[in-house]
């Protein structure tokens, strides 16, 4: 859920020098750090204000440094750098009314919504028979009922706006394959796609887009850490770093180690943005060719 945010601070704007989404307002969960606030950089240097939330909080059952009040002040003097107004507000997507008060605080402040991306996620990994209840349950929370429970939040301001709108849900390439000793993980993200499916349905009447993004590893602290570099290197009694990166190199055609956040924030802006006006209900992948395996 980390990343350096110096890629993304330094990708180009739109040509058209007010940017793909000026005036409009973006609401992204997991924004602290990692690829929420990659995302919070990228659109508002289209020229779009941020509604941002963050846990800010450790969780028991993840193994890396989460997010923190720090991590999401960082946020807002980024976003304010780039002359863009930013709400930061910290809550929980397994709680929704925190949720619907971060965005009544936020859209009050800023005056509408338009786009929603539902970045929060977690990992973590075990097989299906050592999982504890504890474990499938906060994946379960958070990865997926929390993401519902963000569209939630933020569909009745979009239908009540009366211009549409575009909605982008992370999945994963785990929402569209099998891994194996994340099966939490997969039947979350799974969860996912299939809530944007149902969701690109019922909002379409109200000119309101759905899409989801499965990247492949994101280079962050959710995949920089022993946890990960464990679950992919399991011979190797003290992987590094260097290990990782040839296993993770394996798992798709072109030959990357990973994927940079900024990569999948051009994805969600694209989505975001009218260059998509006609695209919902798809599952876009940016996976450096992992599906093909």
């Amino acid at each position: 859920m980390s990343t350096s945010t110096t890629s993304a601070s330094t990708a180009s704007a739109s040509p058209s020098g007010a940017g793909r989404l000026a005036g409009k307002v973006a609401f992204i969960t997991g924004a602290a750090r990692g690829q929420g606030r990659s995302h919070a950089l990228r659109l508002a240097r289209e020229g779009a204000d941020i509604i941002a939330i963050d846990l800010c909080g450790p969780l028991p059952t993840v193994g890396y440094p989460l997010g923190t009040p720090e991590d999401l002040a960082m946020t807002v003097d980024l976003v304010e750098e780039l002359d863009r107004r930013i709400v930061a507000v910290p809550a929980d997507v397994r709680d929704l009314a925190s949720l619907e008060q971060a965005l009544a605080v936020g859209v009050a402040e800023l005056g509408r919504l338009d786009i929603v991306c539902a970045n929060a996620g977690i990992l973590s990994s075990g097989s299906l028979a050592d999982l504890t209840e504890e474990a499938w349950r906060e994946m379960i929370d958070i990865n997926l009922s929390g993401v519902w429970r963000t569209c939630r939040a933020a569909i009745p301001h979009l239908i009540a706006g009366g211009r549409g709108g575009s909605i982008v849900l992370t999945s994963s390439v785990a929402g569209l394959k099998s891994y194996p000793n994340i099966a939490h993980y997969v039947s979350a993200k799974h969860g996912v796609t299939g809530l944007m499916r149902t969701l690109a349905v019922e909002l379409a009447p109200h000119r309101i887009r759905v899409n989801s993004v499965h990247p492949t590893q994101v280079d962050t602290d959710m995949i920089q850490n022993d946890v990960m570099y464990r679950l992919f290197c399991p011979d190797s009694e003290n992987p590094t770093k260097e290990e990782f990166a040839a296993a993770s190199r394996a798992t798709g055609l072109l030959p990357v180690d990973w994927v940079e956040a900024i990569d999948v924030s051009n994805a969600v802006l694209f989505l975001a943005s009218e260059d998509a006006r006609y695209i919902t209900g798809t599952a876009l992948a940016i996976d450096a060719g992992a599906l093909m395996i």
